[in-house]
């Protein structure tokens, strides 16, 4: 309370940090504060991996070390070619996370604007849009990734392509049924009142108003390709040898599931506890973006 030119009492109001209130009710979760602090150890980890361990010793090949147990010099042991296992867990961990993250990223840009586009605009643009979602829709995800996968060739960029194919339908929906409640606002027709384009309601008024939806619906769909990623790798789709990846491990270790356990035991608890993280964060960015649990 402060006095103001003419001695009477005026109230001053300080308007909550949005940021503030959002990170607030997500510590709320304890679920979600665990997955957090589990998946900046996990990308900590990867992002330092050259540090750690250098990328030669991930491909290198020792027959004469082939298959040793785990040890103080091998942390997690070797491979059938003798290559260190830890070494190949965080250089394919790189690898892995670095695919889900681009093609979450990019598949949301995609299917988010194609979704506002179709949402916004209605009728014949709209049935445009959604008849030819319904094409991409027809083909189960993984089948469709395999497909364009197989037909363009293993590597880092047709995986990319591949699972934002395959994930930019997920948003296309999700947007446009937004979009359509958010359409026949106020702000939105007052804008257009107000002589503003298209493109820019979109931009500053349909988007920002839309994006709690996007970002949970991203952050839980990472966990969901780092699943598909290591799946096409497992199937010998992902990248080429001898680059490392955690499903490619885990196909090379299929054959030593009971002379060496623990070429299986790593990787896939990596790609469980990475997920895991992930899955715990996107339920608490959905609690805390929740207007009705604010509290």
């Amino acid at each position: 309370m402060k006095n103001n030119e003419n001695g009477s009492d005026a109230i001053l109001y300080k308007k909550e940090n949005q940021f503030k209130e959002i990170w607030r009710r997500f510590r709320k979760s304890k679920g979600a504060v665990i997955g957090l602090i589990l998946f900046i150890v996990i990308a900590g980890g990867l992002l330092a991996a050259d540090l750690i361990v250098p990328y030669e010793k991930a491909v290198s090949q020792n027959f004469g070390a082939r298959l040793a147990p785990p040890s103080m010099e091998y942390p997690f042991g070797t491979d059938g070619y003798g290559r260190d296992a830890f070494a190949r867990l965080l250089h394919g961990g790189r690898t892995s996370l670095s695919i889900a993250l681009l093609a979450t990223f990019s598949s949301a840009i995609i299917g988010s604007s194609l979704g506002a586009i179709a949402g916004f605009f209605g009728g014949k643009v709209d049935n445009l849009i959604m008849r030819s979602l319904d094409i991409f829709m027809s083909v189960p995800d993984i089948l469709f990734t395999m497909a364009v996968v197989y037909a363009l060739g293993p590597s880092f960029t047709n995986l990319l392509i591949a699972l934002t194919l395959a994930y930019f339908t997920n948003y296309v929906r999700l947007v446009r049924s937004q979009v359509l409640n958010l359409a026949e606002q106020d702000y939105v027709e007052a804008a257009r009142a107000g002589g503003a384009k298209n493109a820019r309601i979109i931009i500053s008024h349909i988007i920002p108003n839309a994006i709690g939806v996007i970002i949970v619906n991203t952050t839980l769909n990472v966990a969901k390709i780092i699943l598909y990623e290591s799946t096409l790798s497992f199937l010998g789709l992902g990248m080429p040898p001898p680059h490392p990846e955690w499903g490619l491990m885990l196909a090379e270790a299929r054959e030593f599931m009971r002379t060496a356990p623990w070429l299986m035991f790593f990787p896939s608890a990596a790609i469980v506890f990475t997920a895991a993280s992930i899955n715990l964060i996107g339920d608490g960015m959905r609690d805390a973006l929740d207007p009705h649990l604010k509290s």
